[in-house]
């Protein structure tokens, strides 16, 4: 992390983007919080709502950790393959 970089609460991050999305502007989130705009539209957009299936939603950190799940889960798989062959050698 860089120096002199604040950390901030995912309850904070949230509470953030609530308000944005209940009509504040960046403007006034960015002044009334001493955030920065950028900092601000990259917590909404993490945070902005994917439709995946049918109605059902999922926001973008929920999809990539869904993606870091599928791509360990298919490398335990391999894994497995390959103990199965040295085992149906023996």
């Amino acid at each position: 992390m860089a120096r002199g970089q604040k950390q901030y609460t995912e309850e904070f991050k949230n509470t953030i983007v609530e308000l944005y999305n209940s009509g504040n502007s960046l403007a006034e989130l960015s002044s009334e919080y001493a955030l920065s705009k950028s900092t601000i539209a990259g917590w909404i957009k993490k945070n902005k709502p994917i439709v995946a299936d049918k109605g059902k939603t999922i926001t973008d950190v929920d999809y990539q950790a869904v993606l870091k799940k599928i791509a360990r889960l298919e490398e335990e798989n391999e894994i497995l393959k390959k103990a199965m062959g040295i085992f149906a050698r023996k």
